[in-house]
């Protein structure tokens, strides 16, 4: 769901997860969205092009087993996922947008944000970390943070993962159980539940405020991780592909002939190719 021109309300999104049916066609429909962002990256990196994804949503709202099936088909040198938390002591007295343009992509790559700028409108802003006028500039200051980087040709895309508090808490209770999971829930996890109305409306302003034409939001709800994980994918890989070209590059001639030459292969191409 994108933000278009009117206003998201949390609490008047449609939950439901329907069409998703089993897990094998589950499975196959992300195979196949997988393969599609694998050679959607091979285009980016022929072609240098630049992307942003950024990932913000509640705890244990599933960002991470996102980034996980995204991740998964891609060649490792094309990404770089940077999970974000509080700035270290010697970014602290910088500001904050800092420590985000040292983890740009590079040409042909993309950067991948686990959490991410958004912290200064939502949990520096609900939590006292910064102070009234710092954060409520700080919509501008990102919206222009943003679009210099997409007039400079970056692609950027914002998912937020929204779950219902009653499903937040079902998460909760199985990462307690699961020894495996105990790590994943924190302090500052459970300080955070007690405050969701806040948290609602710092959300809820960030996506008034920064959804722009350019880098609009996209909210994805998330109750259900089956139905989450291909609607980021689908997100993801039609957002990529927009106005992209994403047939494979053409043949090198002069490798071909090598090829011919050293290997005894005969590689074919179309005219198209020739030229």
């Amino acid at each position: 769901m994108g933000n278009g021109n009117g206003k998201i309300r949390l609490d008047k999104l449609d939950m439901t997860a329907e069409g998703i049916g089993s897990k094998d066609d589950y499975e196959r429909r992300l195979a196949k969205l997988q393969k599609d962002l694998l050679h959607i990256q091979q285009t980016y990196w022929h072609e240098k092009r630049r992307a942003i994804l950024v990932f913000e949503g509640w705890d244990a709202a599933g960002k991470g087993g996102c980034i996980r099936r995204l991740t998964e088909p891609l060649d490792p040198r094309g990404f770089h996922v940077w999970p974000i938390g509080a700035p270290a002591a010697d970014e602290q007295g910088k500001h904050y947008l800092y420590r985000f343009w040292t983890k740009l992509p590079a040409p042909g790559t993309f950067a991948i944000f686990d959490r991410s700028w958004y912290g200064r409108v939502l949990v520096e802003r609900v939590e006292g970390f910064a102070e009234k006028e710092q954060w409520k500039r700080a919509y501008d200051e990102i919206n222009q943070f943003e679009k210099m980087l997409t007039d400079d040709g970056v692609r950027i895309i914002k998912i937020f993962m929204h779950i219902t508090p009653d499903e937040q808490l079902n998460r909760f209770r199985e990462r307690l159980s699961n020894p495996y999971k105990r790590w994943k829930l924190t302090e500052e996890d459970l300080r955070n539940r007690a405050r969701w109305d806040d948290y609602s409306k710092a959300i809820e302003a960030m996506f008034e405020k920064t959804s722009t034409e350019a880098a609009p939001w996209q909210v994805v709800p998330a109750n259900s991780k089956w139905h989450a994980r291909l609607k980021v994918m689908e997100i993801v890989t039609e957002a990529l592909s927009r106005g992209v070209n994403v047939a494979p590059p053409p043949i090198d001639l002069t490798v071909a002939r090598i090829a011919a030459e050293v290997l005894g292969v005969h590689l074919t191409f179309d005219a198209k190719e020739k030229d």
